[in-house]
């Protein structure tokens, strides 16, 4: 046995770092963005303006993530308009109320940020920055009037939004540049995401029946889940007038029954031969270089999933070769997008995940403020903010990320005092907070990492304001945020425990049994929204009819993905909450075998929509197979407790199967 392998899992998962390549193109905009920012603001004597203003292109890097330029809109300027907002209210509010008033303050904006930040990543990512700028507003010294300060902060991050916007990908080779430029390059991010899909296809196609098939379906999910979100970026118009993203989307559509096709081969569990993968990896190339795919070797069409693959590639070719004039290119419009509501935005905030979230961000929060003003530090601010960082679960385990936290600061703050003993002032101090913006990107693999480069980019920019001795009382300071947001993370909150896996596990099954419904036709299905538990044996119902197919198709591929893309999150979910402290750890215990049984739900369900779409009917097999798992399904939901883990010896509150 491995040494690593006998340590426990929440040790081994502050060891893991992700790897993949440089992003360079975000490399590039943070070394724009920081440092030349805070020099421009020494040339004009505006240095407290000029770190807000370095500080807001910060934490905007911490959302510079791979996707399209439009989807960057919303993923990186919604958090910096709540981080200016959250600026200008931490400001006046250090102004005209007291220690005490402040402390309730951040405790409520802390309730409220956090229980918002269970609804989605960007929603996630304005709740921790205006949580960071009330703090920073309200405790970072200062004479500039809060307007004046809220409005520096955004043009921070609004700088590198417009890097994002218009800077295009760096390249390797000319030839690849010549390729971009005539491809459009202002779509790279919504093509490399589509490009990659038709790959995932390609790589479950070569898995399938071998043990490597069920993590190459996960990153077909994953892949998907990408290209999705950089495809349905905000737009002026409803359907696009860009020929080159009309094509996108066309292609981004022409994938999703290759997808279902392979996602059902998989299923049956037969190895196929390579020629079968080749098309999707033409296809990929053809959506990177925009250009035809040429000839696409057929597969045999011997089993119905070979028909559907088969039958899915003419219909790819097509598109590739004659994507037409019309908004649509033949294909229903709109399956990039998801359609959701404000209301189910406020369900899921106001949900148990959202409630548990948001208790535990405003105790911690509160906390370390009430503990920072107690200690009566000029930079109290720190406490606070190492509060919200260490608070979020998408970051890590909860251990992981306190041993991350302190590790990182305190190989920040020695590596920080070391360099600027030794670098020229104030030149030295601006190359440093250049150097550390351009790292931030490749140090967002690792949360000590990022840590590390955070500690030394605001120590930096908190010298440039006059305070030296700042350095090494961040240590302290971080150490007691740790042990504030441990003991709260550890302590029982009023409700289920476990809320935000079991949220996410109870989203997961609403989206099967909608799939499984749709597919099957079955009455009776909506009895189950919302609970974990057996619905009525299926038994499928007619035929569309012909001129509904395309439509009910669309659906279909629509429901699929939702509910593959919420079986992921409550998956993330679950293997996060299996890496915390056993007391931790204890409250998701049986949550994995039921999304276990709801993956192979899925997965049935999609290689019935094949069968049904090939023969018009289902066989025995297929139907016996969904009742037994339905019947499984039932009966991991009985042993696991209403906080999701398992029942207590006499615990009958459990959940409980719908009828």
């Amino acid at each position: 046995m491995s040494r690593s392998a006998s340590l426990p899992s929440w040790l081994t998962h502050a060891l893991r770092a992700q790897r993949g390549p440089v992003p360079w193109s975000a490399v590039v905009r943070g070394a724009l963005t920081a440092g030349p920012l805070v020099l421009v603001a020494l040339l004009l004597g505006q240095v407290s303006l000029g770190a807000m203003a370095a500080i807001g292109a910060m934490l905007a890097g911490l959302s510079d993530r791979p996707g399209s330029r439009r989807s960057a809109v919303v993923r990186i300027g919604v958090p910096v308009l709540v981080g200016g907002a959250g600026i200008a209210v931490g400001t006046y509010a250090e102004e005209y109320v007291g220690a005490l008033g402040l402390t309730v303050l951040l405790t409520l904006v802390g309730l409220v940020a956090g229980s918002v930040s269970a609804a989605g990543r960007v929603a996630s990512a304005a709740g921790t920055q205006v949580l960071v700028a009330v703090a920073l507003g309200a405790g970072m010294p200062a004479d500039d009037p809060g307007w004046a300060r809220a409005l520096a902060f955004a043009c921070g991050g609004a700088w590198l939004l417009l890097l994002a916007l218009v800077l295009p990908a760096p390249q390797v080779g000319a030839g690849k540049l010549r390729s971009a430029l005539r491809a459009d390059y202002r779509f790279d991010g919504e093509r490399v995401a589509v490009a990659a899909v038709y790959d995932a296809v390609a790589a479950l196609l070569d898995a399938t029946g071998t043990p490597r098939a069920p993590a190459r379906r996960a990153a077909l999910t994953a892949a998907l889940d990408q290209a999705q979100d950089a495809l349905a970026g905000p737009r002026l118009r409803r359907y696009a007038r860009s020929a080159a993203e009309r094509r996108l989307h066309a292609q981004y559509a022409a994938v999703l029954p290759l997808a279902e096709a392979a996602t059902a081969l998989a299923w049956a569990g037969d190895a196929l031969p390579g020629r079968a993968a080749e098309g999707p990896r033409r296809l990929a190339a053809a959506v990177r270089a925009g250009g035809h795919t040429g000839p696409l070797p057929a597969p045999s069409r011997h089993a119905p999933g070979l028909r559907a693959l088969d039958d899915a590639l003419l219909r790819a070719a097509e598109v590739f070769d004659r994507p037409g004039d019309g908004p649509h290119h033949g294909a229903p419009h709109g399956l990039h997008r998801r359609y959701r509501t404000a209301g189910d935005f406020v369900r899921v905030s106001l949900g148990p995940g959202g409630r548990e979230y948001g208790i535990r961000v405003a105790l911690s929060y509160g906390a370390s403020a009430a503990a920072a003003h107690a200690l009566h530090h000029a930079h109290w601010y720190w406490m606070p903010v190492t509060a919200v960082f260490l608070v979020k679960p998408d970051l890590g385990p909860l251990v992981s990320r306190v041993l991350c936290r302190a590790a990182g600061t305190v190989f920040g703050a020695a590596l920080f005092a070391t360099l600027a003993a030794a670098l020229p002032q104030p030149a030295g101090l601006v190359a440093l907070v250049a150097v550390s913006g351009a790292l931030i990107p490749v140090a967002l693999r690792h949360f000590a990492a990022i840590t590390a480069v955070a500690t030394v980019l605001v120590l930096a920019l908190v010298e440039l304001g006059g305070a030296p001795e700042a350095a090494w009382s961040r240590i302290g300071e971080t150490l007691l945020a740790c042990a504030i947001v441990l003991l709260v993370g550890h302590l029982p909150v009023p409700g289920q425990r476990g809320g935000g896996v079991r949220s996410r596990l109870e989203r997961a099954t609403d989206a099967a049994y909608a799939y499984l419904d749709h597919v099957l036709g079955a009455s009776g299905a909506s009895g189950a929204s919302g609970r974990l538990g057996p619905m009525p044996p299926f038994s499928p119902s007619s035929p569309s009819s012909p001129s509904s197919v395309l439509d009910d198709r669309a659906r279909r591929w629509r429901l699929r993905r939702e509910a593959y893309r919420a079986l992921a999150g409550a998956r993330a979910a679950i293997d996060l909450a299996a890496a915390e402290l056993p007391a931790l750890a204890r409250r998701a215990e049986g949550a994995a075998d039921v999304a276990t049984t709801l993956e192979h739900l899925v997965d049935t369900t999609t290689a019935c929509a094949v069968h049904l779409d090939d023969e018009g009917r289902l066989v025995p097999a297929y139907t016996r197979r969904i009742d037994a798992l339905l019947e499984e399904l039932a009966e991991r939901c009985r042993r696991i407790g209403p906080g999701g883990g398992r029942e207590e010896p006499g615990n009958t509150a459990g959940l409980r199967p719908a009828v």
